[in-house]
């Protein structure tokens, strides 16, 4: 690992904390991505993460308060943008239809995406507005 791509691993660190100490699970792989996709049935909440503000202060403060809703996705995982490319471009091969944008967030059931939130409903809006996008999509589809 050269220099830099070790001292990106190390600050991104903490961002990938954040989403896996509130019980997401890492995919790093393009084969983890498919497995994933191929292997789980029900609903899933999939947080394409990255390093950028909108992503520290209102996407994953987000994804994490939508999990206290009543109904809830039954599997949690995330693809970090920018740091595991090749994941990242294997789901966002699943987001059919829906153009690549990082930080994004997609309810999928059954291996399909339901509902899809870009950057640009997350870069202006407030925490509690894209908490309560997700929590009404998990209503209806959880």
């Amino acid at each position: 690992m050269n220099p830099y791509e070790q001292y990106m691993k190390e600050i991104s660190q903490p961002m990938r904390d954040e989403l896996t100490n509130a019980g997401f699970t890492e995919l790093t792989t393009p084969e983890d991505v498919d497995t994933f996709i191929s292997e789980t049935k029900g609903t899933s909440l999939v947080v394409v993460n990255s390093v950028c503000g909108c992503a520290a202060g209102l996407a994953r403060p987000s994804a994490k308060e939508s999990l206290n809703n009543e109904k809830a996705p039954e599997h949690l995982v995330t693809v970090f943008a920018g740091q595991d490319r090749e994941a990242t471009a294997r789901m966002r091969d699943y987001f059919e239809g829906y153009e690549p944008s990082s930080p994004s967030m997609a309810l999928l059931k059954d291996g399909q995406v339901v509902h899809f939130i870009p950057r640009e409903d997350i870069e202006d809006y407030e925490v509690e507005e894209i908490t309560a996008n997700l929590t009404n999509a998990y209503n209806e589809h959880c």
